[in-house]
């Protein structure tokens, strides 16, 4: 499983509606796909225009190919981009240790 986080920054001023609509997104499409094990998003507390992403994918390329070339991805950047700054800034990562 790898993980993708994703640094989104939102034009000022418009986070409630953004905190909906990154919801909505991820209900109602990222959760659908079978490759998408969970998800998690944080606001910026001293950047409040600032939110971290984070989504555990079976393999990177279910993340880049399986879901990125799909409709879905299409109706999930229909859902928040209309909030973005700046494009996200996307990586993936493997785990190395954690906590029980």
């Amino acid at each position: 499983m790898i993980l993708e986080i994703a640094d989104i920054r939102i034009r000022p001023g418009e986070q409630a509606a953004f905190d909906e609509a990154i919801t909505r997104g991820l209900q109602t499409v990222i959760s659908k796909n079978a490759e998408c094990k969970g998800y998690k998003v944080n606001k910026g507390i001293e950047s409040p225009e600032r939110y971290v992403l984070q989504i555990f994918w079976t393999s990177v390329e279910a993340h880049n190919v399986g879901f990125r070339e799909s409709p879905a991805f299409a109706e999930w950047r229909a859902i928040v981009g209309p909030f973005f700054a700046s494009p996200p800034v996307v990586e993936h990562f493997d785990l190395v240790t954690k906590s029980d």
